[in-house]
């Protein structure tokens, strides 16, 4: 979000964190710069989570993973610094390093409106003009590695989904897409339903008796990120509500709302301006601020829609106002997932399917029975634009972060203990020590071979850290809900695999057993599940790299493009490595997960271009050997892996991604944490 501000930063993977904690640089290679050339401004009726998700599908075509993006043009003079920060924040979504604006007047306006003190407001604006980083409309055009250009008038109302940021659908084409998506192949991100399936119906009872089919909107959630604290987005999803209520409009009793505001100054300013009762009274009533069901915490359906949809074996959808929407992140009985700006939240809880044209068909009926569109309720710019002046002020600002340490008396009452040295208890499911360093030898080892390795998992493309460390529910069956009910752990009181991070004996068990991922060894099976080659039966992916690990076989994984996109999820690659996984071989990785990897000692490999596990007539019975691998190993070095199966050997070239001289020595060592510690000791 900070890159909206003007202020040069990123994010890095959490293993990259630790080691910046105990003192250590985080090296890499000097980025190509992306100019993003933005002008015109937004029509009526588009938000910035419209333009963010055109901002996205843009980037992720035109591909900038590992690149900085930097937004210029006469364009930006007409985004406020919340529409900015919506943008800069799905930096991860479009796959940059970062998506940076520069600063100008409307920085300078931000920071006085949110109750800065005008001597800072005064020295950012004497610095970056003396530095010559201060934007105007007149300023000359920077020269970049290579650029793109969006004309902000044809942004148009939109959604994103049912399963990646990048996948834009217009609000007018939803219908349509929707129904598409149902009857398309799994690996085309559809659902392959066919004839007598795509017509399945179940009946809700849960006060009211309403019968839903496939597109029934479960779950609407303002959740998470810069849309729940864009004044813009949230006034107008209130100013909708209000205007749906006064028609006489009401949710649909199956949709579950939720309202989670990105800061209490949203809260005070929805008060002030008299659009809370309104969000009240659609079900949209504040649960907590932050995270929530973007990332997996929206808790349990209601039973009885829960048994609906399981009865009917639906595809349910949910509308988020979240940066994400990957298979499995949401809630486990809903398979279709969509982005959407805040307002058009509130709009998909009134019509209760996405399989709807929303264009021309009415959201309900008002009390007087008439249809109600949903351009009756929808409100204007300038509407939006005069609440928000009438109703935010810096005071809001002054007195909710003046006093962000003693606002909340429940968490500062938490007993926490003291001194230098964590007293780990083996009772606690929720932090438990790490074993990265059991056995550790005090000199390194060097690199060890990698030979007659077993594939683990052979995997198609935009494989997502969602898939590899869910941070969703825990399933009761899976290898970490038996582990927690083994220890006494009840089902309610199971919590999410990101609460319990801590604990690297659920997060091993957690490690690829998202409910949605296809591991292509096993046909049409959903599930963190494998073929375990010396028998050939099906277990958990974590059952069969234990007996691997017992044989002390290596293991591998295969993958397509876009290995480990989305959050910057350290243990993605942290139960990668404790699964016994010795290397990925990918078309190519998201950044954040291939520098986790590479320090995690984990060594990413790419195919050469035009090459695929696929294309090289693999299917993961074979035993892989890679060549070339020593002690002498330079970044990006070619390496030849040798895979040996039933019709004989074939031998294929890789590139390892160790992209620096440091990561090879951290890859030497073990690891990153590993190099650390020898460090320390040495010290």
């Amino acid at each position: 979000m900070i890159n909206g501000l003007g202020i040069l930063g990123w994010g890095v993977g959490g293993i990259e964190a630790e080691a910046a904690m105990l003192g250590q640089p985080i090296y890499m290679l000097m980025p190509e710069v992306i100019g993003f050339k933005l002008t015109g401004q937004l029509r009526e009726g588009a938000t910035a989570t419209d333009l963010v998700l055109v901002v996205t599908q843009m980037l992720r075509k035109k591909g900038v993973v590992d690149k900085f993006v930097e937004f210029y043009g006469a364009g930006l003079s007409k985004l406020s610094l919340p529409d900015r920060a919506t943008i800069a924040n799905m930096a991860p979504e479009y796959g940059a390093t970062m998506g940076f604006f520069p600063i100008d007047d409307e920085a300078l306006g931000y920071l006085r409106r949110t109750g800065r003190d005008e001597a800072v407001v005064e020295l950012v604006e004497a610095y970056a003009k003396a530095q010559g980083l201060y934007r105007t409309d007149d300023t000359p055009e920077p020269l970049f590695t290579d650029t793109l250009e969006l004309d902000l008038s044809t942004v148009e109302p939109s959604l994103a989904g049912p399963q990646r940021p990048q996948d834009r659908v217009l609000l007018r084409d939803m219908k349509p897409t929707f129904s598409d998506a149902l009857k398309a192949p799994v690996d085309k991100r559809g659902y392959a339903l066919q004839g007598e399936a795509l017509e399945r119906t179940a009946t809700v009872v849960n006060g009211h008796t309403t019968e839903i089919g496939h597109g029934a909107v479960v779950i609407a959630a303002i959740t998470s990120c810069t849309n729940t604290s864009n004044p813009s987005v949230m006034i107008g999803a209130g100013l909708l509500a209000k205007k749906a209520v006064e028609k006489g409009l009401t949710r649909k009793p199956y949709v579950k709302t939720s309202l989670a505001p990105g800061s209490k100054v949203v809260t005070a300013y929805l008060d002030q301006a008299g659009l809370t009762p309104y969000l009240d009274a659609l079900g949209f009533q504040t649960v907590g601020y932050g995270c929530t069901t973007c990332i997996g915490n929206s808790g349990p359906l209601p039973t009885e829609v829960s048994a609906a949809v399981k009865e009917g074996d639906l595809v349910a959808a949910a509308v988020i106002s979240g940066n994400r929407n990957f298979t499995g992140r949401v809630n486990p009985d809903v398979k279709a997932n969509f982005l959407a700006s805040p307002p058009l939240v509130v709009a998909y809880a009134l019509a209760g399917t996405v399989d709807i044209d929303l264009e021309n068909e009415p959201l309900g009926h008002g009390e007087n029975g008439q249809p109600v569109y949903l351009r009756d309720i929808w409100p204007t710019q300038q509407e939006i634009l005069d609440a928000v002046a009438s109703n935010i002020t810096a005071e809001m600002y002054r007195e909710q972060y003046g006093n962000v340490y003693d606002g909340n008396p429940m968490w500062n009452a938490i007993p926490s203990a003291t001194g230098q040295v964590y007293s780990w208890s083996e009772d606690s499911t929720y932090i438990h020590e790490p074993p990265f360093f059991q056995n550790m030898p005090a000199e390194a080892q060097g690199v060890a071979p990698i030979a007659g390795a077993r594939a683990l998992a052979l995997f198609g493309d935009s494989i997502t850290t969602d898939h590899i460390s869910p941070a969703s529910t825990i399933g009761a069956n899976s290898p970490a809900g038996k582990y927690l009910q083994a220890r006494g752990v009840e089902k309610k009181d199971f919590n999410s695999y990101g609460a319990r991070r801590g604990d690297d004996r659920v997060m091993l068990r957690g490690t690829f057993a998202n409910i949605r991922l296809r591991n292509l060894m096993l046909d049409n099976v959903e599930g963190g599940y494998t073929k375990y080659l010396p028998t050939g039966e099906q277990l958990s992916i974590y059952d069969a790299a234990m007996q691997y690990q017992a044989s002390q076989t290596p293991l591998v994984i295969l993958a397509g493009r876009d290995y480990g996109m989305g959050s910057s999820r350290d243990w993605a690659a942290k139960g990668t490595f404790l699964l016994g996984v010795r290397a990925v071989i990918a078309q190519s990785f998201e950044r954040i997960h291939r520098s986790n990897l590479a320090m995690m000692g984990v060594l990413p490999l790419v195919f050469e271009d035009g090459q695929s596990w696929q294309s090289l007539g693999l299917d993961g019975s074979e035993t892989f050997t890679i060549e070339g691998l020593d002690n002498d190993i330079q970044p990006g070095a070619k390496l030849s892996v040798v895979a040996a199966g039933a019709g004989g050997e074939k031998r294929f070239t890789v590139t390892a991604r160790l992209d620096t001289p440091v990561e090879v020595e951290y890859y030497k060592n073990g690891g990153i944490l590993q190099t650390v510690l020898r460090g320390f000791l040495k010290a």
